[in-house]
């Protein structure tokens, strides 16, 4: 009977703690939402006209909280080869809780190895995440990502996982078609002019690529989720997901941001 009080005790500061650590989270997804965008194509003639190909976010510029320039992965552009010349690269912004306004967008550098890109859209300056160097990130960190899951399937609204960085190791990507991985291609990469990519516990799905992995308390960007290991054929990505996802470290997208400062 002596210990029923402290067992009670430890079960409510764990609660409490758990229930303030979502309610940061919370206010995170609040905050950095105006700054989450959809990137494809767009074409009169077509039916949809619009066609998602990934996610993207808006970057700060220096201490400005607004931009027009906005970050994806370079595997989410039309490939030049397959681009038809009649189609728009466009990206859609938040403009109010349920409504998203297309721009046009222009490339700026494409960084391959990294599976980045940095792109520079019309009209006026959006809403924009801050990103934080990575060199601060370690294994078993608490973070998020978020996205446009299986390609906007569940409409166009964000959706937000957590995740916790589980490994942090060198790895090359293999393509800038690097959205899904299986094991036999990692191994076959990882000797390849490798670099330190992050491993996470949260499952992603096409239509997340491009997203923001960002810390949940700050919403300052993290890394870029660039690929989902997947188990078998390509469709049990949906069916059977791996629970395993991974992201470009943000010191690569500072790196992108700074060789196109006056761009």
């Amino acid at each position: 009977m002596k210990f029923k009080p402290m067992i009670w005790l430890t079960v409510s500061v764990t609660s409490m703690l758990a229930t303030a650590a979502h309610a940061d989270l919370a206010d995170t997804i609040t905050q950095v939402k105006p700054a989450i965008a959809i990137v494809g194509t767009y074409k009169a003639t077509n039916n949809p006209r619009f066609t998602l190909r990934g996610t993207g976010f808006v970057v700060a510029e220096g201490a400005q909280s607004q931009s027009n320039r906005l970050v994806t992965n370079a595997h989410v552009l039309v490939p030049a080869a397959d681009a038809d010349p009649d189609a728009s690269l466009v990206v859609q912004l938040r403009a109010g809780n349920n409504n998203w306004q297309i721009r046009s967008a222009k490339v700026l550098e494409v960084d391959v190895l990294h599976d980045l890109a940095l792109l520079r859209f019309d009209g006026p300056s959006s809403a924009a995440f801050k990103v934080r160097h990575s060199d601060t990130v370690q294994e078993g960190q608490a973070v998020a990502f978020m996205g446009f899951p299986i390609g906007g399937a569940l409409g166009f609204s964000p959706v937000t996982h957590r995740a916790t960085v589980s490994s942090i190791a060198p790895a090359a990507l293999p393509t800038p078609t690097a959205s899904q991985l299986n094991p036999k291609l990692i191994r076959s990469v990882r000797s390849n002019s490798p670099f330190d990519i992050f491993q996470l516990d949260g499952t992603a799905y096409p239509g997340n690529s491009g997203g923001p992995l960002f810390d949940p308390d700050s919403g300052e960007v993290l890394g870029v989720v660039n690929m989902v290991l997947i188990k078998g054929t390509r469709e049990s990505a949906l069916s059977n997901p791996s629970g395993i996802s991974y992201a470009v470290p943000s010191r690569y997208v500072l790196e992108l941001l700074e060789r196109n400062a006056d761009k």
